[in-house]
Formats: structure tokens, sequence, C-alpha cells
């Protein structure tokens, strides 16, 4: 009895390892049948459709914006007071005023292509035409190597002049660019090639200053050099002389604190397109020798921060005493000073600046003739990333004189808001 039961077991412990081992072949048949499959399906699908991870072009655009609300007119005292190439709601008739709609197209379309397309939907023409869609921007990028040191960049875009000309309307202070350094170029930009060279490490530290809320100017590179028409933006150019620019500035960081000292300057030839009827000049085409230096001083806001330049040059300007338009020398500069203070997430900036101007505006009728004394007290406060306010008082004296205005002397304070979107 025991022997047949000995045999019973050991055949049905047979039985289970034959039936374990059937289906552990079974399993890898199967295995490889399934293999073969895949392998089979592969081989018949594009290598371009196997990148799962590979995005298209226009899958690397990235799409933000800002808009900015303006109220000039509390606590005026001389509504005859005005700065046109700052801000046109200032003074009579001026009442709630989109100063920018922006939306900012950019992204990487390729590693060594960088595309950046800035329309503007609140452009005013004049004083009574606003709200024209414009573009700001439209540039490219070109990159010479992997690390992005070197690169060209052709298009429309900011001239290298002037670090507050650089600096994004969306992260200075004042309300408005200051009108020395801001003279030479309105609007801030250009068509024209540049060149620009910077390490890969202060290309980040750039890029850090900005989104650190430090009041960065972007990266416009250690060196910068280029050509462009010498209009301005959207303006065709006026003479077969093309404007040459080159900008040497190199930020600093000494014990937690970032300094950056530059220097910058420019040549051509600027034909002054609007003038009144009568006015004179030296040639019938009105053009003029148009050229500047300036120097900057920066001291990022850690929690004290300075900011300086001052610039000197020749261009054209209006003479009331010849009624004509010449080439005469110009000066002026600014300084602002601000404190950072961050309460928990909000953040809280009061600032004062100083400015001063003697010389032409190239880009306005007859070329006006400026003498400028300006003092301004404000407070920038965000709340959050997505909104600013802005208070900011301004003491002006100025003195501006055309063709048909002259003898024109207006002195006045006003307090200044603005509203801003970040999204």
């Amino acid at each position: 009895m025991n022997y047949f039961r000995n045999v019973l077991l050991t055949s049905i412990t047979c039985l289970g390892l034959l039936k374990t081992g059937i289906a552990q072949e079974a399993k890898n048949d199967n295995s490889k049948t399934l293999a073969s499959i895949k392998d089979s399906v592969l081989a018949n699908v594009p290598a371009t459709e196997l990148k799962a991870t590979t995005k298209h072009w226009y899958e690397q655009i990235a799409l933000r914006g800002y808009a900015q609300v303006r109220y000039n007119r509390l606590l005026e005292t001389n509504d005859k007071l005005k700065c046109e190439q700052c801000d046109k709601s200032w003074g009579e008739d001026g009442g709630f005023f989109f100063r920018r709609i922006r939306l900012i197209f950019s992204g990487n379309v390729h590693d060594r292509v960088y595309i950046y397309i800035q329309p503007d939907f609140a452009s005013s023409a004049s004083s009574t035409g606003l709200h024209f869609a414009q573009i700001r921007d439209a540039y490219f990028d070109l990159s010479l190597d992997k690390k992005k040191e070197f690169r060209f960049r052709i298009g429309q875009s900011k001239v290298p002049f002037g670090f507050e000309n650089m600096q994004s309307s969306q992260n200075r202070l004042p309300l408005d660019r200051n009108d020395a350094l801001n003279s030479a170029v309105s609007n801030e930009r250009d068509i024209g090639v540049f060149f620009y060279w910077a390490p890969e490490k202060t290309r980040k530290l750039y890029t850090s200053l900005v989104n650190d809320g430090l009041k960065g100017s972007g990266d416009y590179g250690v060196f910068g050099i280029g050509a462009f028409n010498g209009q301005t933006a959207n303006k065709p150019e006026g003479n077969d002389d093309p404007h040459i620019v080159a900008r040497l500035s190199y930020p600093l960081e000494i014990k937690g604190q970032i300094i950056e000292a530059g220097i910058q300057g420019y040549k051509g030839q600027y034909v002054v397109e609007t003038r009144s009827t009568g006015v004179k000049g030296p040639n019938k085409d009105f053009s003029f020798v148009d050229e500047r230096v300036a120097g900057s001083f920066i001291v990022y806001p850690k929690p004290f921060g300075i900011q300086a330049e001052y610039n000197v040059g020749r261009g054209p300007e209006f003479n009331p005493v010849t009624d004509s338009i010449e080439t005469r020398n110009l000066k002026g500069g600014y300084i602002t000073a601000s404190y950072l203070l961050k309460l928990k997430k909000q953040i809280i900036i009061p600032f004062v600046r100083i400015q001063y101007y003697d010389g032409g505006k190239k880009h306005e009728l007859d070329a006006r003739s400026y003498t400028i004394q300006e003092y301004e007290y404000g407070i920038e406060w965000q709340p959050f990333k997505n909104f600013e306010l802005v208070a900011m008082y301004t003491m002006s004296e100025r003195r501006f004189e055309d063709y048909k205005l002259q003898n024109n002397k207006q002195k006045g304070n006003l307090l200044r808001l603005q509203a801003q979107f970040n999204f």
C-alpha cells in the first residue's frame, strides 16, 4: 500500500512540473512572438515619428504679455506742461490712457535659432489717434556656438545704447525713460544687424537680474556692435548712411552685491522728416550729423540700488534765433535711487529720480529744442506678480521750442498713477 501511495505522489509531482514547464515555455514563446511583431511594426514607422519627445517648432513658442493703464491729471498745476516722447496723455485733454498693451511671442525654434516678436496694441499715432497695433520687436537670434555665447541679432530690436533704454518698461521703476538718453532713439528700436557676445555664466546672471525682480536690462551681451538704419523703429531709412553702434558693459558680483558699469556710443546721419513750413536747414534733404557717447553705472537693489547715466554728443536741434535746424551740442543724464522691501510675498520699492537734458529731440517736429530739469518721487507696490501699482509725483520744468511754438517754457507738478497687469 505504501508503495502504490509513493508512486501516485511521484506521478502527481511530475505532472505538476511538466505543466509548469509547458506554461513557461509558452510564455517565452509568446514574448518572442510579441517582440517579433513589435520589431516588425516599428520597422515600418518613420524615425521622426518614433521620437515622442521631439516637439514641432510651434510647440516651442511661449506667449506672455503685459498692459499699462495710466492717469496723469491728479494734483496737476499746469496743463500746458507736456512730454510728447514720454506720454501723450500728459497735460490738457489727457485722461485715462493705455500706455502699453503688449503680447510677446518667443522661443527657440532650433538649437541655434531664437525668435522674439512683440506687437503693441496701444501705439499712439498722435494725441488724438490712439490704440493702433504696431510691431515693437521682430528679431531673430542666430547663435554661432552651442553655448550661445556668440550670436547675431537680425531684425527690429532695441539699439544697444543706454541701460534704461534697454530696460523693459515692464521692469523700469519711473513711468517714462529719461529724456537725455531716450532722445537718442525714439521707442529705443530700429532695424539692423547686431552682434552680441557674453560668457554663458554672465548670460545666466543677466536672466536672473530680471527674474529675481532686480530691475535688470536683459541680455544684450557684455559686448555688442552693429549697424542699423538710424531713423528709428517702423520707419524707412532716410539716406544711404547707416548708423553704427557699439557697447561694452560688464556686471560684477562683490560680496553679494552686483555692480555693472558700461560705455556705449553711436554715429550716423539723421534726416529730420517732420518739419514746419518755412523752417530752414543746412541742406535740402535736412540730413544732420548724429553722434553720442554715454556712460552707465548701476548698483542693483540688494536692497539699496543706484542707476545713473550721462551722455554727450551732437545732433539736429531747432534754433529759435535763426528759425533753422542746426547741428548742435547736447548733454544730459539722470540718477535714480531705490530701496527694495520684501514683506512676505509683497514687494515695495520707493524711488527717486533726478534728470537733466539740454539738446534737441530729432524725432519731434523741427527737432525741438529742449532744456529739462525734473524731480520724480515714486513708489512701486507689487502685491503679487500679476499686478503692480506705481504712484509718482513729478516736479518738472521744461523749455521746448519749435518753429511754430517759440518762447515756450512750462513749469508744474503732477501726481501720476499706473496700474500694470502681467500675464
